[in-house]
């Protein structure tokens, strides 16, 4: 709620803030500016400045008399109408007014040579999209089509286009290509991240180990998500990994967004998480499909999957998960095996189908004895199962050596 502010108080508020915005440029004090910027951390001093704002309606024409503000009008105008609308609620109008004021620092931007104020625009990155979704939130409440986001998009496309080049702001690209990941993802316009990764994966004028690590971390955390859904799982494991090997130690809810999408990746390469690190990132959702894998229990892994069908569809690793069936059969083959193997060691290597059959409905899973042989089929096509059938008898030869290959971190042959 905006609180009562006397025409001095507002005037002097005004004043101070035009002092320090032109004083930051003037001394290329980056820190300063892009606290002046940010709206979202709802700072007391940008919340007064909007109060006083709100009481002295003349602010334009303080601006544009003043030789040392008046240069920067078309940043500062704009900056004060979107504060003032952010200060009321009207997010939809605090949106436009700050695109407007952000196309013109980018302007300011590219005439600067040092890269002193990419701060600041890292700020507008990210504000430009903060504002855009709460701002699609408000029209979507009104019966409007949501817009922003994708507009804001647009705008830090402009950005990147702007940093990409040779040069010390260079350094910032990577930055700006994180937004874009998280607008796109948001948006459900995932295809449009390629463009951006073969810029920076293929330009010359990038060295990946130049961008500041935290940049680095987030970039192979959304480039990972997208290997898990283009089913390339060595590559996914490889960001991935990179992403939770760099992580900052502290950051526990980072970390478990980089482990919800790793531990299927894991799984899918026959890597089982051990159960304390489910437990201490509250992924508890995996316990029962890697529980599954090592008993062989297909009814668990299928209870598992239907019981958090929810969460996993929205992660997009539901199909991932659902893949890891031909593991579990792999593992109760190898489970009869063993018993038979203790049993009668001179026939452990040739398994009826018809047991197969048994434990599958002793899990609760009826099939017959040619169902059955299919998945088998899969299972030595696969390279999960080394052996041969013996159609006539519906007996699977299994091989002496090794008839269970272990995945080695490697996927199931496609």
């Amino acid at each position: 709620m905006a609180a009562y502010v006397s025409m001095g108080e507002a005037h002097r508020r005004i004043a101070e803030y035009l002092n320090r915005f032109a004083d930051a440029i003037s001394y290329q004090d980056g820190k300063s500016l892009s606290r002046l910027l940010s709206f979202s951390s709802d700072s007391a001093a940008l919340l007064s400045l909007a109060d006083a704002l709100n009481t002295f309606q003349d602010a334009d024409r303080v601006i544009r008399q003043s030789d040392k503000y008046s240069q920067y009008v078309d940043i500062l105008v704009p900056i004060f109408r979107a504060l003032q609308s952010y200060r009321t609620g009207n997010l939809v109008e605090s949106y436009v007014a700050f695109e407007k004021a952000s196309n013109s620092f980018i302007q300011e931007f590219r005439n600067w040579e040092s890269s002193w104020a990419l701060e600041a625009l890292y700020v507008i990155a990210y504000e430009i999209r903060i504002l855009a979704e709460r701002a699609d939130i408000e029209l979507a409440s009104i019966g409007k089509t949501p817009e922003k986001l994708k507009g804001a998009g647009s705008f830090l496309m402009k950005v990147f286009g702007v940093l990409a080049g040779k040069g010390p702001k260079r350094v910032g690209a990577l930055y700006v290509t994180c937004q874009l990941f998280k607008i796109y993802f948001k948006l459900g316009t995932v295809h449009l991240c390629r463009s951006v990764i073969r810029s920076i994966e293929t330009a010359r004028i990038f060295d990946f180990e130049e961008f500041p690590v935290r940049d680095k971390v987030t970039y192979m955390y959304y480039t990972g998500r997208l290997e898990v859904y283009n089913e390339d799982f060595p590559a996914a494991d490889h960001k991935l990994s990179y992403a939770l090997k760099h992580c900052n130690t502290k950051e526990d809810a980072n970390i478990r967004m980089i482990l919800k999408y790793l531990i299927p990746v894991k799984l899918s390469i026959g890597i089982l998480p051990r159960t304390l690190l489910l437990e201490k990132f509250n992924l508890i959702e995996y316990s029962d499909v890697v529980i599954a894998l090592k008993r062989g229990d297909l009814r668990l892994l299928r209870h598992a999957l239907q019981e958090h069908e929810d969460r996993f569809l929205r992660s997009g690793v539901y199909l991932v998960l659902e893949k890891l069936e031909l593991q579990v059969y792999q593992r109760l083959v190898k489970k009869i095996h063993i018993l038979q193997k203790q049993k009668d060691p001179t026939k452990a290597h040739q398994i009826k189908l018809d047991v197969i059959v048994k434990a599958l409905k002793w899990l609760e899973i009826d099939m017959d004895v040619d169902e059955v042989e299919c998945i088998v089929s899969i299972l030595i096509y696969k390279n999960l199962v080394k052996g041969y059938f013996a159609h006539k008898s519906k007996v699977v030869v299994l091989s002496k050596q090794d008839p269970f290959p272990k995945l080695n971190g490697k996927p199931v042959n496609s």
